[in-house]
């Protein structure tokens, strides 16, 4: 995954998923920190869709304990031809944490896979200069800076969105979205301003993120969004 255009991935916590997954998506997202036994899901993967892995830590709101295991599973997925991608946060790289997630960033680079730097904000959006920002440094360590924040107002989505334009415009790619209620349709529209990732699950009820649109349903509405553009 290169994610030079919009790259739908179905997130999940089962490699299991990826027949259902296959007729909208363009990869999986293997949230390692959700799954049991993720590393022997890989080891049993057959199907035809690339995976990013994504171990998040429990100060980004994930599931798995700040550890080296955390790190070293990463690290062992990458060992999967599968897996062209990993997600790492942007505070791990730069210092949270008790552990040196730079060398999982390098291996993924000696394999070719690519490095999507994730930052989240689960309270609310800052304005629309706080997100560039945020997103330059995450640019900066990766071939794609992710940001996720909870919107709150339309006002929220539209700093999203700015900031989005902005960083594309200037030939960053960068991976938006705003969570929740008020900030669900960005989902769908952010990818019109450059956004070049979405996230989404094959059944809604195994929704990772607040607001997450089911599979099928997004990429039907980012298509349409796209050929009417």
């Amino acid at each position: 995954m290169d994610f030079e255009s919009f790259t739908l991935l179905a997130a999940t916590d089962d490699l299991g998923v990826e027949p259902a997954a296959r007729a909208d998506a363009d990869g999986l997202e293997l949230r390692m920190d959700f799954a049991d036994e993720p590393l022997a899901q890989l080891d049993a993967y057959d199907g035809d869709l690339p995976i990013l892995v994504t171990n998040r830590a429990t100060w980004e709101g994930g599931e798995a304990a700040d550890t080296a295991g955390r790190l070293d599973a990463l690290e062992t997925a990458l060992e999967h031809d599968a897996v062209t991608a990993v997600d790492l946060e942007l505070a791990a790289l730069e210092g949270a944490g008790d552990h040196d997630a730079g060398r999982v960033a390098d291996v993924a680079r000696d394999r070719g896979a690519s490095v999507v730097v994730s930052t989240h904000n689960f309270e609310s959006t800052p304005d629309r200069d706080a997100i560039v920002s945020r997103l330059e440094r995450a640019c900066a360590r990766g071939d794609v800076g992710k940001m996720a924040s909870t919107a709150q107002s339309p006002d929220d989505v539209l700093s999203m969105l700015g900031a989005t334009r902005e960083m594309a415009a200037g030939g960053e790619q960068v991976a938006t979205m705003c969570m929740g209620r008020a900030g669900r349709h960005s989902r769908a529209v952010a990818p019109l301003y450059g956004s070049r990732i979405g996230y989404a699950p094959v059944d809604p009820a195994d929704a990772t993120a607040p607001g997450q649109y089911d599979l099928a349903t997004l990429r039907t509405l980012v298509g349409q969004l796209q050929s009417d553009a």
